[in-house]
C-alpha cells in the first residue's frame, strides 16, 4: 500500500474519531451519567475576563475545541495525501508530526481518560507510521 493510501486511512480514522468525540459531547456525555460533580460544574459560576463562566463551560469548550482539532487533522491528512506521490519527503514530515502528536494522545488518554480514545490514537499511530515508512 502507498503512503497516499495510508494517509487517507489516517484521515478517515481521524474523522471517525472526531465524529465520535463530537456526538458524545453533544449529549453532555459522562461515563458516570448525570452526577453531583457535573451539576456542581454547571452551578459554580465565576467572572473571567469580563464574562460569567462555569467549570462546565470550560469542560464543554475544551471538548468542542478538541473536536475541531480532530476535524482539522483529518482534513490536513487528506490533503497531504494528495502530495505524497509528488513530494514524499514533505508527506513523511507531516506524517511524523501527527504521529508524535498521536503518541502523546495515547499516553494522555490512557492515563487520564479511558481505553477507547487511546485505542483510536494507537491505530492512528500505526497508520501514520506506515504512511511515513512508505513516503520515501
Amino acid at each position: 500500500m502507498t503512503a497516499k493510501l495510508w494517509l487517507r486511512i489516517s484521515a478517515v480514522i481521524s474523522l471517525v474519531f472526531g465524529l465520535g468525540h463530537s456526538l458524545g459531547g453533544l449529549s453532555h456525555w459522562s461515563p458516570m451519567g448525570d452526577n453531583a460533580v457535573l451539576r456542581t460544574m454547571q452551578a459554580v459560576r465565576f467572572d473571567t475576563m469580563g464574562v460569567q463562566r462555569s467549570y462546565f463551560d470550560f469542560f464543554m469548550g475544551f471538548g468542542i475545541s478538541l473536536s475541531v482539532s480532530m476535524f482539522v487533522q483529518a482534513a490536513v491528512l487528506w490533503l497531504i495525501a494528495d502530495i505524497a506521490d509528488r513530494e514524499p519527503a514533505k508527506a513523511r514530515q507531516v506524517s511524523l508530526v501527527f504521529l508524535l502528536a498521536s503518541l502523546g494522545s495515547v499516553a494522555i488518554t490512557w492515563h487520564f481518560l479511558f481505553p477507547v480514545p487511546a485505542l483510536f490514537s494507537l491505530v492512528l499511530v500505526a497508520t501514520l507510521g506506515m504512511a511515513a515508512l512508505r513516503a520515501r
